[in-house]
């Protein structure tokens, strides 16, 4: 069922690049764009290599659109995927002076694993998320000020009263244990 929800959004937002759509373009381009730069960063690629791959995708894509008799066979994201995944191999043979791409490094970047993996990533950085969010306070600051902001156990001691910086350490724990349980228990639950 969600997958033909999924399709069906795909070729709502098709429509909507055909017609020039602005909207359509950057939500495309928000949902896609991360996954192949992370891919092209993974293998020795650079943002702006990213960037440039990813806008001759989107040329490619559009003008697939313009001819009516394109049909999408696949997610939106697997295709453009699989596009800038071929580009960037075409890149990196121009490069190197490669004539032929060797079948080993061909595979170098298998798209629907790599994509299968981030999607799996993606939903358990949703997960997290949510679990951070209902940790409550003061447990999600401390975690984020010891995690995200790198400050020491005495800095959090003295931010928050407690009397020293080992029952600060103490307090991180449990909170620690709190959103383990609250990440375990979501993850568990099919979404």
């Amino acid at each position: 069922m969600k997958q033909n929800q999924d399709i069906t959004r795909d070729r709502e937002l098709l429509l909507g690049l055909a017609k020039g759509e602005d909207k359509s373009l950057e939500i495309i381009y928000s949902e896609n764009f991360p996954v192949v730069l992370r891919m092209i960063l993974q293998h020795n690629g650079s943002e702006d290599d990213a960037k440039d791959v990813f806008q001759e995708a989107i040329i490619v894509l559009y003008e697939k659109v313009q001819n009516n008799d394109f049909t999408l066979s696949s997610r939106l994201k697997t295709f453009l995927y699989s596009v800038c995944r071929h580009l960037w191999l075409k890149k990196v043979q121009r490069t190197y002076g490669l004539y032929a791409l060797t079948p080993e490094l061909e595979e170098v970047i298998p798209a629907t694993e790599e994509l299968e993996e981030h999607n799996v990533k993606d939903q358990e950085f949703r997960i997290m998320e949510g679990a951070m969010s209902s940790i409550g306070q003061p447990c999600q600051t401390i975690l984020e000020d010891y995690y995200l902001h790198k400050k020491s156990m005495q800095e959090i001691a003295e931010k928050f009263g407690y009397t020293n910086a080992e029952n600060a350490k103490n307090q991180k724990y449990k909170c620690l244990m709190r959103l383990k349980k609250l990440f375990f228990d979501q993850y568990k639950t099919p979404l």
